[in-house]
């Protein structure tokens, strides 16, 4: 195993006494705000590109201000708008500019429904005319301006409408929705929750047609779970959630000409999952991506909006299953950008107007995690990569004939960028296991840098004043793979003494946990608990990401069988070292993390002593289709994948000490999940520790809930492991 030498130094050096005079983590510091990072505001470029504007909030006072900055001077240049009661103008939440940025769409009274989804009261504020409209009386969804800016479209109660602006008319494009049974316009639960996807409505080039998403739910099962609230009776929340095997909504195309009122629909022949649609740059041409249900059959599809013709651009197949993203870029002309694993690792390719492959433009045994965009004026094209090591990120430029490969990046660590409009900029957001996040603008042509931003030493020098371990990066050789590692010993460590081996992992599908980045609060809890006289390590198995298409889906319908070998055989490696103590293992993780340590310590019961399951799936018959049908198709197609990996058939073989966690309230993951396992527990007879909090959703997070939780698991661990 390889290990940091600059990390390990490091530690030789630290004597006993100065440790002492370390202060030691706490639950109260972590979940306080001790060790909060101090973040840049969220920005956005303006066209032209040389500028930005920050929404700049005072929430004790209830204003806002949108305000506008040079981003080579960062100097304020103008307010755009501000809160202004007496010209009613009210405190505002969040904004979209027009297309033409003369009318800005500011959002009020904002409260969230699902995990992206938003309900709100919204305002159109025009800053030539310097005249405000309100959109709806009502709180509604999605409100989004038309590239002219003249009309916005919004969805209100699963019905799609058109409010011209001028004019004051309103245009009701829907009829049929319905609570739990029909949805214009927006998207359901699942494809909002696996497909990171709700505003299921689109605007052409010209303004003047409306490509809308229908959901037909009234055949998807419905769930309902309990509320507890304050009130003498608990009520029940029902939403419709298609679990795996069991349908799922019925969804349609369909295409509104504003100028005729007609509504037309789009025969997308056998597509079952519709992930995405995407105007091209011809105001005709829409593109629509569609999956089978067994997601490994993704297809783009272009859409003339006046004929209806339906062309196949692309069709993309896998033996296990198509990843859908949000990098699809069309060029003016409408050739466009595309990102495939096809040649075994995620990389950018160019096809042209008709689909056809033109080049590969990226290529390596290394992956592209995250597309930034396209200079049509330069010819390049801006991404992240993990070209430097999977457990890296940089930032890189290639030209549009996959030439010029350009690191733009420098430190090595985990850099994030965001550019301007036009390309000239962009900012990098960077930190590693040393450096917590430092902000800074640079010249996109090659990446200099031009000035700092924002840092967080302050943090630094607060830190100084705590006992901290340092992470050492390593690879662990497991069953033919090498596996990517990190390890927290206690900061006066003896290699003659031994110390029990506490483990952390989430391992789903293409996760990552080991990479170069600085802490969160996961990793000051690991800190406590390396000061308390733990080893910590997390080793990333196989199934999880950033080395390769095979890697990540080896596990493909056998979810929890690989992932769990791997974790097993890993601690059992690192027990064969000196300095650990064989018989005290513990592992740990929430939801699919929490699903890994409870077979853990049932599957591995000769090597785990203890293990702590927050929020887990203890059978994937119980979520939902999308994510479970991806990797392991239906129940009814693979009922041995499904069970022959579920910690509910395995209750029996409890040896050690296992704590359940689940909050009553987890639209996600049900707490179904636990109560059975709990009930599984209770007929074999196994003695076993549990927690369930009220009303509290998959992060159990609300007032002093995470403290309460992270006081349990302490204690668990120090009186147990």
């Amino acid at each position: 195993m390889r290990f940091r030498t600059g990390f390990l130094l490091l530690w030789l050096l630290a004597t006993p006494a100065l440790q002492a005079q370390k202060k030691q983590i706490t639950l109260e510091d972590i979940w306080g705000g001790t060790f909060r990072t101090e973040g840049l505001e969220a920005l956005r470029s303006t066209k032209d590109g040389q500028h930005y504007t920050v929404l700049n909030q005072d929430r004790d006072r209830q204003v806002a201000a949108i305000d506008k900055y040079d981003y080579r001077t960062r100097q304020q240049v103008g307010t755009l708008l501000r809160t202004d009661p007496a010209r009613g103008i009210p405190y505002f939440t969040g904004y979209t500019f027009s297309e033409d940025e003369n009318k800005v769409l500011i959002a009020t009274q904002v409260e969230p429904i699902y995990r992206r989804s938003r309900l709100g009261v919204y305002y159109v504020y025009d800053l030539q005319q310097e005249q405000l409209t309100q959109i709806s009386e009502r709180k509604i969804q999605e409100p989004t301006l038309s590239p002219d800016g003249s009309k916005v479209a919004y969805v209100d109660q699963n019905n799609l409408y058109v409010l011209h602006l001028e004019s004051g008319e309103l245009l009701q494009v829907t009829e049929d929705g319905q609570p739990n049974a029909i949805i214009n316009g927006v998207t359901d639960w699942v494809y909002e929750e696996e497909f990171a996807f709700v505003r299921a409505f689109e605007w052409n080039a010209r303004g003047d047609k409306l490509a809308y998403l229908r959901f037909d739910e009234r055949d998807v099962p419905e769930f309902s779970m309990d509320v507890y609230g304050s009130d003498l009776y608990p009520f029940p929340h029902q939403f419709k959630y298609p679990k795996a095997g069991e349908a799922n909504a019925v969804v349609s195309l369909h295409i509104h000409d504003l100028d005729s009122g007609q509504t037309r629909d789009v025969d997308l022949g056998e597509a079952y999952y519709i992930p995405r649609l995407q105007w091209m740059h011809h105001p005709d041409h829409l593109s629509v991506q569609t999956l089978n249900r067994h997601q490994n059959r993704l297809r783009l599809h272009r859409v003339d909006a006046a004929s209806l013709e339906t062309t196949l651009l692309l069709e993309e197949t896998d033996a296990a299953y198509v990843d859908v993203t949000d990098n699809l870029t069309f060029l003016p002309d409408d050739r466009f950008i595309w990102t495939s694993e096809k040649d075994g690792y995620n990389h950018i390719y160019l096809h042209d107007t008709d689909g056809a492959e033109l080049r590969q433009l990226t290529s390596g045994p290394w992956e592209v995690t995250a597309y930034y965009g396209y200079d049509a004026d330069e010819g390049r094209i801006y991404f992240q990569s993990t070209a430097e090591g999977s457990i890296l990120r940089d930032i890189y430029s290639v030209s549009d004939r996959g030439r010029g490969l350009k690191r733009l990046s420098q430190g090595t660590g985990t850099h994030q960028a965001t550019f301007s409009a036009d390309f000239s900029y962009f900012i990098d957001s960077f930190s590693n296991v040393d450096t917590p996040s430092v902000y800074t603008l640079h010249d996109a042509s090659d990446g200099e840098q031009l000035a700092e931003l924002q840092n967080n030493r302050e943090l630094l020098g607060r830190l100084e004043g705590f006992e901290m371990a340092p992470k050492e990066f390593g690879t662990l050789e497991v069953n033919g793979y090498e596996l990517n590692m990190y390890m927290i010993r206690p900061a006066d460590f003896d290699p003659e003494k031994k110390y029990p081996l506490f483990m952390f992992q989430y391992s789903g599908p293409g996760s990552q946990q080991v990479a170069n980045r600085w802490h969160g609060s996961n990793d000051y809890w690991h800190q406590m608990l390396a000061s308390e006289g733990y080893i910590i390590a997390c080793v990333d198995g196989r199934g999880t990401g950033l080395k390769g298409r095979d890697f990540k889906k080896i596990t493909q319908k056998e979810l929890g069988k690989y992932e769990v070998e791997d974790q097993i055989a890993a601690a059992k490696l690192l027990s064969e070292r000196p300095y650990i103590d064989p018989d005290r293992t513990g592992i740990w993780g929430w939801s699919y993390g929490g699903f890994m340590s409870s077979n853990c310590i049932l599957k591995g019961n000769e090597t785990f002593e203890l293990a702590i399951a927050v929020a887990p799936v203890t059978s994937w018959r119980f979520y939902d289709t999308i994510y479970t049908e991806r990797y392991m198709q239906t129940p009814q197609e693979n009922p041995g994948g499904y069970d022959e990996n579920s910690p509910l058939f395995f209750a029996d073989r409890l040896k050690g000490d296992y704590l359940l966690v689940h909050g009553s309230a987890d639209d996600n993951v049900h707490v179904q999940n636990t109560m059975r396992m709990i009930e599984a527990l209770v007929q074999a007879n196994k003695p076993f520790e549990w927690a369930i909090y009220p009303d509290k959703n998959h992060g159990i997070y609300g007032g002093n809930t995470r403290l309460h939780l992270y006081n349990k698991m302490t204690r668990f661990v120090l009186e147990n492991l």
